[in-house]
């Protein structure tokens, strides 16, 4: 009897390594690729918009960070790391996602385009709140001394929240597709001059918004918008760092609380995809409204907009936010 039951659970358990065995196969198989389009792997959403914009039918886009989820801690199962490893071509960049990077670095080989290298990126503090003389991020730590797991070598990397920049990464992603599949590389190039077209339409809708406003300060719970604020010449006062789970220090919340006053904020910015209880916090202490800013690394689950939709609703808070005319 003791035979017999032994016997039986082997067999089980060579019955389910086999399940296992064949359903690691069919993924291997590369199921659902399409040989007429090239494959892309996107680490988040706004270089999956460019992609998709870019590439229009004749891509397959993987989007590596899923909706509502926080790309900065985006951990890649080891479907994903097959997903870039079989990928034509991978887009990312540098130093937001470290498993995505660390994914890159051991399969992505040639066939990796790291947007960052389109322009250089400001550094962690730029566009940030500093008093001449101080020496001090948007942390309250050395200048420059931090290097945080989404900017390395205390580089910003939110580069799409500005229109134009992120234009350019659209003509260049067009090159890379041309030269992964040549015979559309015409088609690619069009793409991605429509594509600049419509963002510089939304670069001119807000530099035209913004132009007379009250205030040109944005106190933000994540410092994600020295782009922005560069390109439309206005100031952030950032609460947290460039991570947006980061904890400010006490001092940190008084600093920012007393430049809120000073600036005459009625509105105190948080992001969708993380808790707005720090916010919350500065706007109570000041007597100001929440609303929500995105600096859209994702859409929330179910959502129907888009980059440029996001951008939009973007513009329409900061008006009211500012008292723009």
């Amino acid at each position: 009897m003791l035979i017999r039951s032994a016997l039986r659970t082997v067999a089980v358990a060579t019955t389910g390594l086999l399940a296992l065995a064949g359903a690691a196969a069919c993924a291997a198989d590369g199921a659902g690729t399409d040989p007429d389009r090239v494959d892309v792997v996107t680490a988040f959403y706004p270089l999956q918009f460019v992609t998709e914009r870019v590439g229009g039918d004749a891509v397959r886009v993987t989007n590596l960070a899923k909706p509502g989820a926080e790309p900065h801690d985006l951990e890649l199962n080891p479907g994903q790391v097959g997903q870039v490893s079989d990928a034509e071509l991978v887009v990312y960049l540098a130093g937001f996602q470290p498993s995505v990077d660390e994914a890159v670095e051991q399969q992505g080989g040639d066939r990796a385009f790291d947007v960052a290298t389109v322009q250089p990126l400001l550094d962690a503090a730029a566009g940030g709140h500093e008093h001449e003389g101080e020496g001090a991020d948007h942390t309250g730590e050395a200048a420059g001394a931090e290097e945080d797991a989404e900017g390395t070598r205390g580089k910003d990397p939110h580069v799409w929240l500005d229109p134009t920049r992120l234009a350019g990464i659209g003509d260049k992603l067009a090159e890379r597709l041309g030269a992964a599949d040549p015979d559309r590389a015409a088609d690619y190039t069009a793409r991605a001059k429509a594509l600049r077209t419509d963002l510089e339409t939304l670069d001119s809708e807000y530099a035209q918004s913004l132009r007379t406003c009250q205030r040109r300060e944005l106190v933000t719970s994540h410092t994600a918008f020295a782009y922005l604020a560069q390109r439309y010449q206005l100031e952030q006062i950032g609460i947290s760092g460039l991570t947006p789970e980061d904890e400010p220090a006490p001092q940190r919340l008084a600093d920012v609380a007393a430049e809120a006053r000073e600036h005459g904020a009625s509105t105190i910015f948080f992001e969708t995809l993380v808790s707005p209880k720090v916010a919350e916090t500065i706007a109570r202490e000041i007597g100001a409204k929440t609303a929500v800013l995105d600096p859209i690394e994702g859409l929330q689950p179910g959502s129907t907009g888009d980059y440029l939709s996001v951008m939009r609703t973007n513009l329409q808070t900061l008006k009211t936010a500012l008292g723009c005319s």
